[in-house]
């Protein structure tokens, strides 16, 4: 088999679809004015974080941060504290981008490729404090349950990037995709549920509530959160 039918056919299943998207005014002025401030391109170096951020902090990683909203909170909020963001919506991006330039912040990066690569290809072992997963695309529909980003082998590699005590912090909106998560999750002799084994944490003071959170309790709908901590 050839190399390019080698590549159709083993291709790896991804979790996301890639949304180019409209972009306001601001956006595109906040990717073309202030990516090089804020955005990290892709490739195959390993990072260095001390010298991204000019310090040594403790590293939060949240994959698919959506509009930021809630990533530009906690960073404004804990400036003793770096955070980088991966998403692969453009105007998500270029929203991040232009909060955090009118908020003023430096503790905060943010990439526009595939959580995946990036994880495998350019962060480094052991060096995360935490990772947030907060409300994936649950590909709801049974036969798709295949493309949720959370499986045992992406748990594996969450696992190798934290550092021991580090936490894997993940929230979702459907009930079925949360017991999926805690499923894979109790299984990895890696991690514990610091909540105890089979429950959910309370998110209140985890993490600030977004809008559309707030919109779909406003509906009735739940929201589950989890916390597993890398064991030694």
């Amino acid at each position: 088999m050839s190399e390019e039918n080698a590549e159709k056919y083993y291709r790896p299943v991804r979790s996301f679809v890639l949304r180019q998207g409209r972009l306001t005014p601001a956006q595109q002025k906040a990717l073309d004015s202030h990516w090089l401030q804020y955005g990290i391109d892709y490739s195959d170096t390993l990072l260095d974080f001390d010298a991204i951020f000019g310090r040594q902090a403790p590293i939060t990683l949240e994959i698919g941060f959506g509009n930021g909203e809630s990533l530009l909170e906690q960073a404004i909020n804990h400036p003793e504290r770096d955070f980088l963001g991966i998403e692969v919506h453009t105007p998500g991006v270029g929203h991040l981008i232009h909060g955090a330039q009118q908020a003023g912040i430096s503790n905060l990066r943010v990439m526009r490729h595939d959580a995946v690569e990036v994880l495998n290809k350019q962060i480094p072992e052991n060096s995360l404090d935490r990772v947030q997963l907060f409300f994936p695309d649950p590909w709801h529909k049974k036969r798709h349950h295949k493309r949720r980003i959370l499986q045992d082998d992406f748990g594996e590699l969450i696992r190798k990037h934290l550092k021991v005590g580090g936490h894997f912090h993940m929230a979702t909106d459907w009930q079925n995709y949360a017991e999926h998560m805690r499923e894979v999750m109790d299984q990895h002799t890696g991690f514990f549920n610091v909540a105890g084994e089979a429950h959910f944490v309370s998110a209140e003071g985890l993490r600030p509530e977004t809008k559309f959170e707030r919109r779909g309790l406003k509906l009735g709908h739940g929201v589950w959160d989890m916390v597993y901590e890398k064991k030694d």
